[in-house]
């Protein structure tokens, strides 16, 4: 059985479990506290040197680290990864949208306003993700203009990258107001079989 470690309130660990649920995969989730430093002891260095969290543990003993990776993985002959070469590599193009356009700038502001509860403190560095976050929003806002998902096809692991961070960035401060089709697009992932959201699973993980 897979091991997961991480924290369900980072949007990199819900988009794996998000993933597992709706292949309904069974596994084990471990809490990793990272403001206790539990990142940083030497048992889950021994799994990511890097220190940082989801890391997916294979009945095997093997590691995979970064989320995108993790979904890959777990993806791997589902529905959820096309089959055609170039929509696969479209489809990996917003994932790497997702982690170098799009997370840097929401859900750091998220990180610090919501998780650490520290806006005042961090107030230039959330100032200036300000821009970077509104031209990604808008880069997904003109793109689901055209479709109901990333790809032509129908959901993909682009969309389950996007909507981790996406669906809570008035958390990093962002209002999806001026946004309809990225709302409609939330609405349309919130619909899908097998979903459940950031907060069900954390409440029910806690019970």
């Amino acid at each position: 059985m897979y091991t997961v470690y991480g924290d369900l309130r980072s949007g990199n660990c819900y988009k794996v479990r998000l993933l597992m649920d709706l292949l309904d995969l069974p596994h084990r989730w471990r809490h990793i506290d990272i403001f206790r430093g539990e990142s940083r002891r030497p048992e889950f260095l021994a799994m990511n040197p890097n220190g940082r969290i989801p890391v997916l543990k294979m009945p095997d003993g093997n590691c995979l680290c970064e989320s995108n990776a993790i979904l890959f993985y777990l993806g791997e002959g589902s529905r959820w990864i096309p089959s055609d070469r170039l929509e696969r590599a479209r489809m990996l193009q917003w994932m790497f949208f997702e982690q170098y356009s799009h997370e840097p700038y929401i859900a750091t502001s998220r990180y610090w306003i919501t998780l650490l509860g520290e806006a005042e403190r961090f107030a230039r560095e959330i100032s200036e993700r300000r821009n970077g976050g509104e031209a990604a929003l808008k880069v997904m806002e003109e793109h689901l203009q055209k479709q109901d998902f990333f790809l032509a096809q129908g959901p993909s692991l682009a969309d389950i990258a996007l909507f981790a961070y996406t669906h809570v960035a008035d958390e990093g401060g962002f209002s999806l107001s001026p946004f309809p089709a990225i709302r409609h697009w939330i609405a349309r992932m919130e619909a899908l079989p097998g979903f459940r959201a950031m907060e069900q699973i954390i409440a029910q993980d806690a019970e």
